[in-house]
């Protein structure tokens, strides 16, 4: 592992911070360096600390801890993610013989120095007891490789040598705390001292010296690792055929879904990550890969976002879809089962009383496909994919070196439901689409700005399409900027080609896992009388608007049936339905078929639990910066027939409806929304948006 200290680079990143205390500027930078390396600390994961003196209020020079903090990343992490404690104080906690984690928490926020910082790490009695000035903590892969064994304390002093402290796993917190300080004591010239299962500490008198002993100690056990696995013949993998993502992930991700909220409504769905590059085909490829790869987790902070268990599946010798469908539900039915049986042995041999958390998998492998992480979240599917990603990994080499050796269930049950371990994953209500993925075509336009901002607002994970690329681009960057580009996906197809609309579904499957939400929104225009329309004009405006609807809503079809989970479908059919305007016949033939097609999907679709309403907006002539396509085309015409310039087409159309508001893309993503979420069990149902026209009031 490259040593990436540059003490220029650091002199200049303190200067850079002459508010903050030098020592607190170097932490942060050195934190940030041990950040970038996923084989140190994953998400989060992983802590630093420094002790210093500052002035208090009164001119008096205090001890203070800046640990960090709860929810702040060391890649990323800012002097204000450093909390302060009293040193002193904190230092006096180690004469009592025992603290609750409730009490311990409780005493770090009564002596903060800001009462607004985060929450310190809850290992902060760990850094405070020790006597060192700087001090790293990391679960380096390479570290929990070695301790993962049944030989760990031979094996980490061969490889690190004897200035090594080793303690077996203990629960992070008071005991923890006294168990290191005291183990310090008894080998003070130690440089190095691990935690089995847990990581590695490193501590020195500046930023650079911990640091360096970090990446020294973790290149150390990964020459160490190298040298055994170039010792250990190559083992050959078996032939696996790759497996059908739009079967497969479509099916696992219904199987996944959880049971209602408050045991009405529809399943919670859950949001997919695949991984599948070579290196992960070819692991779970070997003849041992179940054996090897179905067992606990590195560490068990990881236990959290992944379980303790991935579980396998072998697709290899099903013959069919239906066998295959029985095939996953099955052995997530079986998963659950042993969750739920560790759960009520633990709870029972602790006489403890818990609430059990889901019995679904995090983390599901499947020779041939790769791995399929699930989550509430894109962020938490991510999460748990890299987890798994870094995991098989480490238990290659951890099979090359000896035998991996999980932690007792004990322990993981200990961590799983500790209170301060599931503050991790947040408080607080789901937001109503989260975990759905939406799809939305005419993806470039005005209206999918307001559409995939309420779906995004809704917790959704986005899918826009368009033929045209760079309006596509321009609102996926509008989109991104304000939920995050891991949030929004884009597509570039032509909604009138049936197998260009194949291909980005299944692209889309092997994005997310499937759909939920289906809003067919592409639409163009053309101004012209009867007497003057030309067929192919005509045509045209009939295969987007039409057979685009058609063609996006056939190809969703089979993917609500495989994951056996409901779903819905918008169509934006216009307000020209019920009121259309003259010299737009090909516009408005061309929407009241669609919304005739939306009706007789919600009748076709009802078996599935897919309920289909349609949303009739009026005029929508922008998003910001985004025009609307249709009004580009019209506008010119509208405003020579009326003599308006753009201003006053806009207050026209104001003017003509009951409320006299302007109708907005977002409002219309509001109607979207209020479907999608399935508030009321309503399905071939239109809702105007368009501030009241008599003339389209449905009928």
């Amino acid at each position: 592992m490259r040593n990436r200290y540059d003490q220029e680079e650091a002199r200049a990143f303190i200067a850079r911070h002459p508010r903050c205390p030098a020592d607190l500027a170097m932490r942060v930078y050195t934190s940030r360096l041990i950040g970038q390396e996923s084989e140190l600390v994953l998400h989060g994961g992983g802590n630093t600390s420094v002790k210093t003196t500052v002035t208090n209020l009164l001119g008096e020079s205090m001890e203070v801890l800046f640990i960090k903090g709860s929810g702040w990343d060391l890649a990323t992490i800012e002097a204000a993610g450093f909390p302060g404690l009293d040193l002193a104080y904190l230092r006096r906690l180690r004469r009592l013989a025992s603290l609750s984690d409730e009490e311990m928490v409780n005493q770090f926020r009564t002596h903060l120095l800001d009462a607004s910082s985060p929450n310190p790490s809850i290992e902060t009695l760990v850094h405070a007891f020790l006597p060192h000035k700087f001090i790293d903590h990391t679960h380096a892969d390479a570290i929990v490789t070695l301790t993962n064994q049944p030989e760990a304390d031979r094996l980490l002093r061969e490889a690190l040598g004897e200035k090594i402290g080793i303690l077996p796993f203990i629960m992070p917190g008071f005991p923890l705390a006294k168990a290191m300080a005291a183990l310090q004591e008894q080998q003070p010239d130690m440089e190095y001292l691990v935690l089995k299962n847990h990581g590695i500490f490193t501590f020195g008198d500046t930023g650079e010296e911990a640091y360096t002993r970090m990446i020294e100690a973790v290149s150390r056990a990964e020459r160490f690792i190298v040298a055994a696995v170039a010792s250990q013949p190559v083992m050959a993998s078996r032939q696996v055929a790759a497996a059908d993502s739009t079967l497969v992930l479509p099916i696992l991700r219904g199987a996944l879904a959880l049971p209602p909220a408050g045991g009405g409504g529809e399943r919670r769905t859950v949001c997919l990550d695949l991984r599948a590059d070579a290196a992960v085909l070819a692991a779970l490829a070997r003849p041992d890969a179940e054996a090897l790869f179905a067992t606990g987790v590195l560490t068990p902070d990881h236990v959290i976002r992944t379980k303790n268990y991935p579980l396998f599946i072998d697709c290899g010798a099903v013959p069919d879809e239906a066998a295959l469908s029985a095939l996953i539900h099955d052995r997530v039915a079986a998963y659950a089962a042993r969750y739920e049986g560790y759960f009520a042995e633990q709870t029972a041999a602790k006489e403890v009383a818990r609430t059990r958390l889901d019995s679904m998998p995090r983390v599901v492998l499947v020779p041939g496909l790769g791995i399929v992480a699930s989550g509430t979240s894109v962020k938490a599917a991510a999460v748990a994919a890299d987890i798994a990603v870094h995991t098989i990994a480490a238990k290659l080499r951890a099979a090359a070196v000896g035998e991996y050796r999980e932690l007792d269930a004990g322990s993981i049950f200990d961590m799983e439901y500790w209170s301060l371990e599931q503050v991790k994953l947040g408080r607080g209500a789901p937001l109503p689409l989260a975990g759905k993925v939406a799809l939305v075509t005419g993806g470039g336009g005005a209206i999918a700005v307001g559409i995939g901002r309420k779906l995004l607002a809704a917790g959704a994970r986005l899918f826009l399409t368009d033929i045209n690329e760079a309006r596509l681009e321009t609102v996926r960057q509008r989109l991104a900027a304000e939920f995050g580009g891991d949030r929004v996906s884009t597509l570039v197809l032509d909604v009138t080609d049936g197998s260009a609309v194949a291909g980005g579904m299944a692209r889309l499957v092997a994005q997310a896992g499937g759909l939920d939400i289906l809003v067919p929104n592409a639409g163009i225009a053309h101004v012209a009388t009867l007497s003057e329309l030309d067929e192919g004009k005509f045509r045209q405006v009939l295969d987007v608007n039409l057979l685009g609807v058609f063609q996006v809503i056939k190809a969703a079809v089979p993917i609500f049936r495989r994951q056996g989970t409901g779903g819905h479908i918008v169509v934006n059919s216009s307000k020209n339905v019920f009121d259309p305007g003259a010299a737009f016949g090909a516009y408005s033939a061309a929407k009241a078929g669609a919304h005739q097609l939306g009706k007789i999907a919600a009748l076709e679709l009802a078996p599935l639990g897919v309920r289909v309403n349609m949303v009739n907006p009026d005029a929508i002539f922008d998003a910001g910066e985004v025009s609307s396509g249709l009004w580009d085309v019209i506008g010119p015409d509208r405003m020579r027939s009326r003599n308006l310039d753009p201003q006053g087409l806009r207050e026209y159309y104001r003017q003509r409806n009951l409320l006299k508001v302007e109708v907005t893309a977002d409002h219309v993503g509001n109607a979207v929304v209020f479907f999608a979420s399935g508030q009321t069990p309503t399905t071939g149902a239109t809702l105007p948006v368009d501030g009241g026209i008599a003339a389209a009031f449905p009928r």
